[in-house]
């Protein structure tokens, strides 16, 4: 298994929009083939930091989804809504920043 953790930083008040928007994203993605796992979620005390946690059958898996149209559809949504994000690819032998 691989882990990702996506760390995702939006605009002052725009938490909310971000969230709204992974909606789809996430009902999409929990049925990708080697999707195990696939949460958001959001600091209670700052709600514009945004954590998604996934886990996936291995990193073919992860690049296949890298792919998918629902996720690129979503990158373009909020590209005016992020101040900054950071990716990182989980194996059991290190951690990469994609």
């Amino acid at each position: 298994m691989v882990y990702i953790i996506a760390y995702l930083s939006a605009h002052p008040g725009k938490g909310e929009e971000v969230a709204s928007l992974a909606a789809p994203l996430i009902e999409a993605t929990r049925r990708e083939a080697g999707c195990i796992t696939y949460e958001l979620y959001r600091k209670p005390a700052d709600p514009d930091t945004l954590v998604f946690v996934e886990t996936w059958k291995d990193k073919a898996a992860v690049e296949a989804h890298f792919a998918e149209p629902h996720l690129r559809s979503f990158q373009a949504a909020m590209a005016d809504l992020l101040s900054g994000s950071r990716i990182e690819l989980v194996t059991p032998d290190k951690v990469e920043v994609l």
